[in-house]
Protein backbone atom coordinates (compact mmCIF):
# COMPACT_ATOMS: atom_id res chain seq x y z
CA UNK A 1 0.00 0.00 0.00
CA UNK A 2 2.88 2.50 0.41
CA UNK A 3 3.48 2.44 -3.35
CA UNK A 4 1.09 4.84 -3.97
CA UNK A 5 3.32 7.31 -2.06
CA UNK A 6 6.88 6.75 -4.24
CA UNK A 7 6.53 9.61 -5.71
CA UNK A 8 9.48 12.20 -5.10
CA UNK A 9 7.85 15.44 -3.44
CA UNK A 10 10.22 18.11 -1.54
CA UNK A 11 11.08 17.61 1.50
CA UNK A 12 8.77 19.59 3.35
CA UNK A 13 6.02 18.39 1.64
CA UNK A 14 7.10 14.61 2.31
CA UNK A 15 7.23 15.51 6.30
CA UNK A 16 4.34 17.07 6.32
CA UNK A 17 2.26 13.94 5.09
CA UNK A 18 4.01 12.01 7.80
CA UNK A 19 3.33 13.67 10.27
CA UNK A 20 -0.51 13.85 8.89
CA UNK A 21 -0.51 10.03 9.64
CA UNK A 22 0.85 10.12 12.79
CA UNK A 23 -1.17 12.62 14.32
CA UNK A 24 -4.35 10.78 13.12
CA UNK A 25 -3.79 7.83 15.13
CA UNK A 26 -3.09 9.38 18.07
CA UNK A 27 -5.75 12.13 17.84
CA UNK A 28 -3.73 14.48 19.97
CA UNK A 29 -3.87 17.31 17.45
CA UNK A 30 -5.56 17.61 14.06
CA UNK A 31 -3.45 17.46 11.21
CA UNK A 32 -4.08 21.15 9.62
CA UNK A 33 -2.46 22.62 13.50
CA UNK A 34 0.38 20.26 13.26
CA UNK A 35 0.85 21.28 9.76
CA UNK A 36 0.21 25.07 9.88
CA UNK A 37 2.53 24.73 12.93
CA UNK A 38 5.83 23.24 11.17
CA UNK A 39 4.87 25.63 8.37
CA UNK A 40 5.70 28.50 10.26
CA UNK A 41 9.03 27.46 11.41
CA UNK A 42 9.93 26.68 8.01
CA UNK A 43 8.53 30.20 7.09
CA UNK A 44 10.53 31.53 10.03
CA UNK A 45 13.74 29.33 8.76
CA UNK A 46 13.01 31.12 5.42
CA UNK A 47 13.32 34.78 6.91
CA UNK A 48 16.35 33.85 9.06
CA UNK A 49 18.26 32.66 6.02
CA UNK A 50 17.17 35.66 3.89
CA UNK A 51 18.13 38.19 6.37
CA UNK A 52 21.51 36.61 6.37
CA UNK A 53 21.73 37.07 3.34
CA UNK A 54 21.00 40.55 3.28
CA UNK A 55 23.48 41.07 6.24
CA UNK A 56 26.19 39.58 3.49
CA UNK A 57 25.15 41.67 1.34
CA UNK A 58 26.01 44.65 3.28
CA UNK A 59 29.16 43.52 4.64
CA UNK A 60 30.31 42.95 1.44
CA UNK A 61 31.34 46.81 0.50
CA UNK A 62 33.36 47.12 3.83
CA UNK A 63 35.20 43.92 3.06
CA UNK A 64 36.41 45.12 -0.60
CA UNK A 65 37.41 48.52 1.62
CA UNK A 66 39.63 46.32 3.79
CA UNK A 67 41.25 44.43 0.88
CA UNK A 68 41.85 47.30 -1.37
CA UNK A 69 43.57 49.19 1.63
CA UNK A 70 45.50 46.16 2.58
CA UNK A 71 46.76 45.40 -1.14
CA UNK A 72 47.38 49.51 -1.26
CA UNK A 73 49.22 49.54 2.16
CA UNK A 74 51.71 46.50 1.18
CA UNK A 75 52.60 47.59 -1.96
CA UNK A 76 53.49 51.28 -0.98
CA UNK A 77 55.53 49.21 1.35
CA UNK A 78 56.94 46.99 -1.35
CA UNK A 79 58.12 50.31 -3.06
CA UNK A 80 59.53 51.54 -0.59
CA UNK A 81 61.84 48.55 -0.29
CA UNK A 82 62.81 48.78 -3.49
CA UNK A 83 63.78 52.82 -3.33
CA UNK A 84 65.76 51.87 0.02
CA UNK A 85 67.32 49.06 -1.83
CA UNK A 86 68.64 51.76 -4.77
CA UNK A 87 71.53 53.19 -5.07
CA UNK A 88 70.34 56.88 -5.76
CA UNK A 89 67.29 56.33 -3.22
CA UNK A 90 67.20 59.49 -0.06
CA UNK A 91 64.73 59.91 2.75
CA UNK A 92 65.81 62.95 4.68
CA UNK A 93 69.11 65.18 5.42
CA UNK A 94 72.71 63.96 6.96
CA UNK A 95 72.26 62.25 10.32
CA UNK A 96 72.44 64.84 13.28
CA UNK A 97 75.91 63.33 14.25
CA UNK A 98 77.36 64.27 10.99
CA UNK A 99 75.55 68.28 11.64
CA UNK A 100 76.99 68.48 14.91
CA UNK A 101 80.68 67.18 13.56
CA UNK A 102 80.48 70.03 10.95
CA UNK A 103 79.46 72.86 13.98
CA UNK A 104 82.70 71.50 15.68
CA UNK A 105 85.07 72.59 12.81
CA UNK A 106 83.16 75.63 11.81
CA UNK A 107 83.54 76.28 15.31
CA UNK A 108 87.04 75.46 15.48
CA UNK A 109 88.17 77.28 12.51
CA UNK A 110 86.40 81.04 13.48
CA UNK A 111 83.47 80.01 10.33
CA UNK A 112 80.41 80.40 12.87
CA UNK A 113 81.09 83.86 13.74
CA UNK A 114 81.85 85.23 9.91
CA UNK A 115 79.64 87.92 8.87
CA UNK A 116 76.39 85.85 6.64
CA UNK A 117 76.79 87.99 4.06
CA UNK A 118 80.45 86.74 3.12
CA UNK A 119 79.46 83.93 1.06
CA UNK A 120 82.28 83.45 -1.31
CA UNK A 121 80.26 85.85 -3.90
CA UNK A 122 82.37 86.75 -6.82
CA UNK A 123 84.97 84.48 -6.19
CA UNK A 124 86.21 81.94 -8.81
CA UNK A 125 86.99 78.41 -7.18
CA UNK A 126 88.67 76.25 -9.53
CA UNK A 127 88.51 72.37 -8.22
CA UNK A 128 90.76 69.80 -9.91
CA UNK A 129 89.75 66.27 -8.84
CA UNK A 130 87.72 63.58 -10.04
CA UNK A 131 84.89 65.84 -11.17
CA UNK A 132 81.61 66.88 -9.72
CA UNK A 133 77.89 64.93 -9.85
CA UNK A 134 75.56 67.41 -9.74
CA UNK A 135 72.33 65.43 -8.99
CA UNK A 136 73.54 65.25 -5.69
CA UNK A 137 70.98 66.02 -3.87
CA UNK A 138 73.27 68.15 -1.75
CA UNK A 139 74.54 70.34 -4.53
CA UNK A 140 70.71 70.41 -5.59
CA UNK A 141 70.80 74.59 -7.05
CA UNK A 142 74.74 74.51 -7.67
CA UNK A 143 76.01 75.57 -10.69
CA UNK A 144 78.96 75.62 -12.37
CA UNK A 145 80.74 78.04 -14.94
CA UNK A 146 83.16 76.16 -16.17
CA UNK A 147 83.98 72.00 -17.22
CA UNK A 148 87.20 70.83 -18.10
CA UNK A 149 87.46 66.78 -18.79
CA UNK A 150 91.91 65.98 -19.05
CA UNK A 151 90.87 62.66 -18.72
CA UNK A 152 88.53 61.00 -20.70
CA UNK A 153 87.40 64.20 -22.78
CA UNK A 154 83.39 63.99 -21.99
CA UNK A 155 81.82 67.52 -22.40
CA UNK A 156 78.91 67.06 -19.49
CA UNK A 157 79.83 66.89 -15.98
CA UNK A 158 80.50 63.91 -14.14
CA UNK A 159 82.48 62.09 -11.50
CA UNK A 160 83.07 58.48 -11.46
CA UNK A 161 85.18 58.21 -8.25
CA UNK A 162 83.01 60.56 -5.67
CA UNK A 163 86.13 62.37 -4.50
CA UNK A 164 85.83 65.29 -6.58
CA UNK A 165 81.98 65.68 -5.57
CA UNK A 166 83.06 65.14 -1.60
CA UNK A 167 85.57 68.33 -1.97
CA UNK A 168 83.53 70.35 -3.98
CA UNK A 169 79.95 69.87 -1.41
CA UNK A 170 82.58 71.00 1.62
CA UNK A 171 83.29 74.26 -0.58
CA UNK A 172 79.95 74.64 -2.71
CA UNK A 173 76.65 72.79 -1.21
CA UNK A 174 73.84 74.39 -0.57
CA UNK A 175 72.46 71.21 1.26
CA UNK A 176 72.81 68.67 3.82
CA UNK A 177 76.69 69.56 4.73
CA UNK A 178 79.90 71.40 3.90
CA UNK A 179 78.97 75.01 1.74
CA UNK A 180 81.55 77.13 3.12
CA UNK A 181 81.89 79.49 0.26
CA UNK A 182 77.92 78.51 -1.38
CA UNK A 183 78.50 81.86 -3.34
CA UNK A 184 81.61 81.56 -5.26
CA UNK A 185 81.49 80.81 -8.54
CA UNK A 186 82.81 77.25 -9.80
CA UNK A 187 84.68 75.75 -12.06
CA UNK A 188 85.51 71.93 -12.35
CA UNK A 189 88.67 70.55 -13.88
CA UNK A 190 88.82 66.71 -14.24
CA UNK A 191 92.29 65.56 -14.00
CA UNK A 192 91.44 62.04 -11.71
CA UNK A 193 89.76 59.57 -13.34
CA UNK A 194 87.64 56.89 -11.81
CA UNK A 195 90.55 54.87 -9.54
CA UNK A 196 91.64 57.78 -8.11
CA UNK A 197 94.55 58.06 -10.00
CA UNK A 198 95.85 60.89 -12.20
CA UNK A 199 99.41 61.97 -14.31
CA UNK A 200 101.37 64.89 -14.38
CA UNK A 201 100.47 65.74 -17.20
CA UNK A 202 96.50 65.38 -16.80
CA UNK A 203 96.38 67.24 -13.82
CA UNK A 204 99.05 70.21 -15.10
CA UNK A 205 96.79 70.40 -18.33
CA UNK A 206 93.71 70.77 -15.52
CA UNK A 207 95.59 73.57 -13.79
CA UNK A 208 96.42 75.26 -17.07
CA UNK A 209 92.74 75.55 -17.70
CA UNK A 210 91.83 76.78 -14.26
CA UNK A 211 94.55 79.49 -14.74
CA UNK A 212 92.94 80.61 -18.50
CA UNK A 213 89.58 80.50 -17.11
CA UNK A 214 89.88 83.03 -14.74
CA UNK A 215 89.95 81.13 -11.51
CA UNK A 216 90.90 83.11 -8.31
CA UNK A 217 91.94 79.87 -6.47
CA UNK A 218 92.38 76.33 -7.36
CA UNK A 219 92.17 73.64 -5.02
CA UNK A 220 94.47 70.99 -5.50
CA UNK A 221 93.22 68.38 -2.79
CA UNK A 222 95.96 65.77 -4.10
CA UNK A 223 99.38 65.42 -3.98
CA UNK A 224 102.41 62.77 -5.32
CA UNK A 225 106.43 62.44 -5.40
CA UNK A 226 108.04 65.81 -5.68
CA UNK A 227 109.62 66.59 -9.28
CA UNK A 228 113.84 67.31 -9.57
CA UNK A 229 114.51 70.70 -9.02
CA UNK A 230 116.09 73.15 -6.62
CA UNK A 231 114.82 76.97 -5.64
CA UNK A 232 111.94 77.43 -7.79
CA UNK A 233 113.29 75.99 -10.68
CA UNK A 234 111.94 72.36 -11.81
CA UNK A 235 111.71 69.81 -14.37
CA UNK A 236 107.86 68.57 -13.06
CA UNK A 237 105.42 69.87 -15.34
CA UNK A 238 102.65 69.85 -13.00
CA UNK A 239 105.30 71.92 -10.32
CA UNK A 240 105.86 74.17 -13.88
CA UNK A 241 101.69 74.84 -14.30
CA UNK A 242 101.59 75.45 -10.92
CA UNK A 243 104.65 78.40 -10.62
CA UNK A 244 102.71 79.69 -14.09
CA UNK A 245 99.59 80.03 -12.15
CA UNK A 246 101.12 81.81 -9.43
CA UNK A 247 102.69 84.05 -10.84
CA UNK A 248 99.41 85.63 -12.76
CA UNK A 249 98.47 85.91 -8.77
CA UNK A 250 96.33 82.93 -8.56
CA UNK A 251 95.93 81.25 -4.85
CA UNK A 252 97.22 77.75 -5.20
CA UNK A 253 95.81 75.50 -2.35
CA UNK A 254 97.07 71.53 -1.97
CA UNK A 255 97.42 68.61 0.40
CA UNK A 256 100.33 67.94 2.67
CA UNK A 257 99.48 64.32 2.07
CA UNK A 258 98.02 61.42 4.46
CA UNK A 259 101.35 59.33 5.05
CA UNK A 260 101.95 60.74 8.88
CA UNK A 261 102.28 57.35 10.19
CA UNK A 262 104.72 56.50 8.14
CA UNK A 263 105.67 59.90 6.82
CA UNK A 264 108.90 59.80 4.21
CA UNK A 265 110.05 63.49 5.52
CA UNK A 266 108.26 65.61 3.64
CA UNK A 267 104.61 67.24 2.36
CA UNK A 268 103.15 66.26 -0.92
CA UNK A 269 103.96 68.05 -4.28
CA UNK A 270 102.47 70.55 -5.09
CA UNK A 271 101.87 71.42 -1.74
CA UNK A 272 105.88 71.54 -1.41
CA UNK A 273 106.32 74.55 -4.00
CA UNK A 274 107.25 77.57 -2.02
CA UNK A 275 103.94 79.86 -2.81
CA UNK A 276 101.47 77.23 -2.35
CA UNK A 277 99.37 77.15 0.70
CA UNK A 278 100.06 73.95 1.94
CA UNK A 279 97.00 72.18 4.47
CA UNK A 280 97.91 69.71 6.99
CA UNK A 281 95.09 67.81 9.36
CA UNK A 282 93.65 68.65 12.57
CA UNK A 283 91.30 66.67 14.27
CA UNK A 284 87.86 67.57 16.52
CA UNK A 285 90.21 67.35 19.74
CA UNK A 286 92.19 70.63 18.05
CA UNK A 287 95.07 68.17 17.50
CA UNK A 288 96.93 67.18 14.37
CA UNK A 289 95.33 64.46 12.70
CA UNK A 290 97.89 61.18 13.00
CA UNK A 291 98.23 60.69 8.81
CA UNK A 292 98.92 64.54 8.06
CA UNK A 293 102.20 64.22 6.70
CA UNK A 294 105.31 66.70 8.11
CA UNK A 295 107.41 69.13 6.29
CA UNK A 296 110.67 68.96 6.28
CA UNK A 297 111.94 72.44 6.65
CA UNK A 298 115.57 71.93 7.41
CA UNK A 299 116.59 71.13 4.18
CA UNK A 300 118.15 68.27 2.45
CA UNK A 301 120.68 67.18 -0.31
CA UNK A 302 118.81 63.94 -1.13
CA UNK A 303 116.77 62.57 -3.13
CA UNK A 304 115.16 65.82 -4.06
CA UNK A 305 117.90 68.86 -3.15
CA UNK A 306 115.95 71.35 -1.14
CA UNK A 307 117.22 74.86 0.11
CA UNK A 308 115.77 75.07 4.63
CA UNK A 309 112.58 76.95 4.08
CA UNK A 310 111.71 80.42 5.37
CA UNK A 311 108.72 81.90 7.30
CA UNK A 312 105.61 82.32 5.95
CA UNK A 313 107.03 79.49 3.54
CA UNK A 314 107.39 76.40 5.78
CA UNK A 315 105.14 73.42 5.20
CA UNK A 316 103.02 72.72 5.71
CA UNK A 317 101.63 76.67 6.11
CA UNK A 318 98.14 75.46 7.60
CA UNK A 319 95.81 72.94 9.41
CA UNK A 320 92.45 72.34 8.71
CA UNK A 321 89.72 69.81 9.51
CA UNK A 322 90.88 66.54 8.50
CA UNK A 323 89.50 63.60 10.87
CA UNK A 324 86.09 62.35 9.95
CA UNK A 325 84.85 65.62 7.88
CA UNK A 326 81.33 65.18 6.77
CA UNK A 327 81.49 64.83 3.30
CA UNK A 328 78.83 64.37 0.20
CA UNK A 329 78.75 60.90 -1.23
CA UNK A 330 78.46 59.26 -4.15
CA UNK A 331 79.06 55.54 -6.16
CA UNK A 332 78.05 54.76 -2.50
CA UNK A 333 74.91 53.52 -0.25
CA UNK A 334 74.06 56.68 1.32
CA UNK A 335 74.55 60.32 0.14
CA UNK A 336 76.45 61.66 3.46
CA UNK A 337 79.48 60.45 5.20
CA UNK A 338 82.65 61.60 6.98
CA UNK A 339 85.98 61.56 5.19
CA UNK A 340 89.56 61.46 6.58
CA UNK A 341 92.50 62.81 5.15
CA UNK A 342 94.55 66.50 4.18
CA UNK A 343 91.99 66.20 0.95
CA UNK A 344 89.09 67.43 2.79
CA UNK A 345 91.51 70.11 5.01
CA UNK A 346 92.28 71.61 1.44
CA UNK A 347 88.66 72.02 0.64
CA UNK A 348 88.19 73.51 3.93
CA UNK A 349 91.31 76.52 3.32
CA UNK A 350 90.09 76.93 0.07
CA UNK A 351 86.44 77.77 1.00
CA UNK A 352 87.79 80.17 3.87
CA UNK A 353 90.50 81.97 0.85
CA UNK A 354 86.92 83.08 -1.20
CA UNK A 355 85.20 84.15 2.09
CA UNK A 356 88.73 86.54 2.59
CA UNK A 357 89.12 87.34 -1.40
CA UNK A 358 85.20 88.37 -0.77
CA UNK A 359 86.22 90.74 1.68
CA UNK A 360 88.91 92.13 0.08
CA UNK A 361 88.43 91.99 -3.86
CA UNK A 362 91.86 93.52 -4.26
CA UNK A 363 92.97 90.24 -3.03
CA UNK A 364 92.00 88.73 -6.17
CA UNK A 365 94.43 87.78 -9.38
CA UNK A 366 96.44 90.71 -9.76
CA UNK A 367 98.91 89.20 -12.39
CA UNK A 368 101.64 89.17 -9.91
CA UNK A 369 102.20 87.41 -6.34
CA UNK A 370 102.02 90.12 -3.90
CA UNK A 371 98.26 89.21 -2.55
CA UNK A 372 99.67 85.55 -2.45
CA UNK A 373 102.62 86.22 0.05
CA UNK A 374 100.12 88.93 2.16
CA UNK A 375 97.55 85.94 3.11
CA UNK A 376 100.61 83.64 3.94
CA UNK A 377 101.88 86.28 5.80
CA UNK A 378 98.23 86.53 7.62
CA UNK A 379 98.35 82.77 8.16
CA UNK A 380 101.50 82.52 9.62
CA UNK A 381 100.54 85.59 12.33
CA UNK A 382 96.55 84.52 12.81
CA UNK A 383 96.27 80.94 13.03
CA UNK A 384 95.52 79.04 15.69
CA UNK A 385 98.76 77.25 17.47
CA UNK A 386 98.72 74.53 19.97
CA UNK A 387 98.96 76.29 23.68
CA UNK A 388 102.35 77.47 24.91
CA UNK A 389 103.66 77.26 21.43
CA UNK A 390 104.83 79.72 19.14
CA UNK A 391 106.43 79.94 15.49
CA UNK A 392 105.66 76.92 13.07
CA UNK A 393 105.77 73.22 13.93
CA UNK A 394 106.87 70.48 10.96
CA UNK A 395 103.15 69.06 11.56
CA UNK A 396 101.21 71.53 13.38
CA UNK A 397 102.09 74.18 10.76
CA UNK A 398 101.26 78.09 11.94
CA UNK A 399 98.31 76.59 13.39
CA UNK A 400 94.61 75.83 12.67
CA UNK A 401 93.32 77.97 10.60
CA UNK A 402 91.47 81.07 11.57
CA UNK A 403 88.88 82.39 9.52
CA UNK A 404 88.50 85.52 11.71
CA UNK A 405 91.91 86.37 11.59
CA UNK A 406 92.07 86.25 8.11
CA UNK A 407 89.68 87.88 7.38
CA UNK A 408 90.03 90.87 10.20
CA UNK A 409 86.96 93.45 11.72
CA UNK A 410 83.99 91.55 9.52
CA UNK A 411 82.40 89.05 11.96
CA UNK A 412 79.61 88.08 13.73
CA UNK A 413 80.93 89.46 16.83
CA UNK A 414 83.82 90.92 19.03
CA UNK A 415 86.20 88.49 18.99
CA UNK A 416 90.19 88.51 19.17
CA UNK A 417 92.20 85.77 18.25
CA UNK A 418 93.78 85.33 21.53
CA UNK A 419 89.92 85.03 22.21
CA UNK A 420 89.60 82.45 19.65
CA UNK A 421 92.41 80.11 20.78
CA UNK A 422 91.05 79.99 24.34
CA UNK A 423 87.80 79.16 22.86
CA UNK A 424 89.48 76.28 21.04
CA UNK A 425 91.80 74.47 23.76
CA UNK A 426 89.76 75.68 27.09
CA UNK A 427 87.30 73.20 26.17
CA UNK A 428 89.29 70.92 23.99
CA UNK A 429 91.18 67.81 25.40
CA UNK A 430 94.47 67.47 23.94
CA UNK A 431 95.25 64.28 22.08
CA UNK A 432 95.98 62.26 19.37
CA UNK A 433 93.82 60.17 16.77
CA UNK A 434 94.98 56.86 15.47
CA UNK A 435 94.97 56.94 11.79
CA UNK A 436 91.62 56.30 10.24
CA UNK A 437 91.23 52.94 8.72
CA UNK A 438 91.62 52.88 4.91
CA UNK A 439 87.63 52.40 5.26
CA UNK A 440 86.99 55.26 7.32
CA UNK A 441 84.64 57.42 4.62
CA UNK A 442 81.30 56.11 5.26
CA UNK A 443 78.31 56.21 3.64
CA UNK A 444 76.29 57.01 6.66
CA UNK A 445 76.78 56.79 10.67
CA UNK A 446 74.19 54.34 10.81
CA UNK A 447 74.89 52.44 7.90
CA UNK A 448 72.21 50.50 5.60
CA UNK A 449 74.84 49.40 2.80
CA UNK A 450 78.30 49.71 2.07
CA UNK A 451 80.51 50.53 -0.93
CA UNK A 452 83.93 49.99 -0.59
CA UNK A 453 85.13 51.78 -3.28
CA UNK A 454 84.65 54.91 -1.53
CA UNK A 455 87.25 54.13 1.17
CA UNK A 456 90.02 55.76 -1.75
CA UNK A 457 87.90 58.74 -0.92
CA UNK A 458 90.48 59.64 2.48
CA UNK A 459 93.86 58.59 0.82
CA UNK A 460 96.42 60.42 -0.42
CA UNK A 461 99.50 58.48 -1.33
CA UNK A 462 102.90 59.77 -1.69
CA UNK A 463 102.71 57.59 -5.15
CA UNK A 464 99.48 59.24 -6.76
CA UNK A 465 98.00 62.49 -6.90
CA UNK A 466 94.38 62.42 -5.79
Amino acid sequence: MWRHFKRRRPFFHTRRAVVASRIDSNGVKTVDEETDSFTDILNHEDEMKSAHSISKTSALPYLITAISTLVTGLSIAILAMWLLSEENAIFGGPPATLLAWQDDYEEMTGIDKVNGNLDGSGVTICIVDSGVDLSHPGMDGVTINGWYDAVNGKIDPYDDQGHGTAMTGIIASKGGVGGIAKGSELLIAKGIDGSGSGTDEGIAEAVDWCSVQGADIISLSLGGDQGPGLSGITLDVLENSVEDALDEGVFVVAAAGNDGTDDDGDVASPGSVEDVICVGGVNRNGDVWSGSSEGDNNGRLWPNPILPRQDPDKKPEVIAPASEVPVLLTNSGGWYGYSSGTSAATAWVSGILALVVQNEPDLARSGDRSAIEDIKNRISQTSTQKEGVTGHDDRFGYGIVNTVGLIGDISNESTSNQDFERLVYAQQPMSTTNVAPDNSTKADLNPRFWDSVMAEIQELKASTRF
